[in-house]
């Protein structure tokens, strides 16, 4: 695997909730927090289930194509395979939860990598040694799995990761802590514009414009159509800034 390259802000002007086809907007006092419930998808569903195969990689360390930091104290990380990785964006499955089943039992884990060319077919994950000695007998080295996506319980909000460089005329932002699958980012530009921002392969958004020197406002929408909206965002340079709310769980 190749790996590519904290203080809360004041943060939610507006929080938005749709549900069953109606709309209620809220403003928010600047220190309140609101937990959205935008949601496109049924509860009564669950994620589609996919097969492949899990191997393990010894590098595994939460570091990766995804770019996140390492956690030494959770190695429940994989790396999933090139085909699906970039599907149906790039770097679309970071930071996404996955449960999958083995020969052994049922683990969940952590996106953060991308596993390469060469036997990562369409449906593999790549794990931790300590992930996969979960799910099957370390010696076995490769075995068949089923997985899907799904929304654990998290602590804490949403997290602003602003790249090392980051400067008013190219902003970078990772967003990390996320329950479900990131779709999309924007930020409001001076005229008072959402303006989408595109994700790249190290999963990052990334303007290459001038977007000024901050405090941001900024749109997240996850992959089932849930959105939270944070404003007075201070920028920085290699620097997380808490959000203030988290996703609601998916199907």
């Amino acid at each position: 695997m190749h790996n590519l390259h904290p203080r809360l802000a004041r943060a939610v002007a507006l929080t938005t909730l749709i549900a069953l086809g109606w709309t209620l907007a809220l403003a928010a006092p600047s220190n309140s927090i609101y937990l959205p419930l935008i949601s496109t998808a049924s509860s009564a569903k669950q994620n589609p289930l996919h097969s492949g195969q899990a191997t393990y990689y010894n590098e595994a360390d939460g570091t990766g194509n995804c770019a996140f930091d390492a956690i030494p104290g959770d190695l429940m990380v994989a790396a999933i395979s090139h085909v699906d990785y970039s599907d149906p964006q790039p770097a679309a499955y970071c930071g996404a939860y996955v449960e999958l089943t083995g020969p052994k039992g049922t683990i969940t884990v952590r996106i953060v990598d991308k596993c390469p060319d060469i036997g990562c077919a369409a449906g593999h994950l790549d794990l931790s040694p300590s992930a996969f000695d979960m799910i099957a007998d370390h010696n076995l080295g490769r075995v068949p799995i089923t997985w899907r996506v799904v929304s654990p319980s998290l602590s804490g909000p949403i997290v602003y990761h602003f790249k090392d460089s980051n400067n008013p005329y190219w902003m970078a932002v990772q967003i990390r802590n996320h329950r479900n699958p990131i779709a999309k980012f924007e930020y409001q530009n001076s005229k008072g514009v959402w303006v989408s921002v595109d994700r790249v392969d190290y999963n990052y958004f990334v303007e290459p414009t001038y977007v000024g020197p901050g405090p941001y406002t900024f749109r997240v929408t996850d992959s089932y159509g849930n959105v939270l909206v944070d404003s007075g965002v201070a920028g920085g340079d290699n620097i997380s800034r808490s959000g203030a709310a988290q996703f609601p769980a998916g199907p």
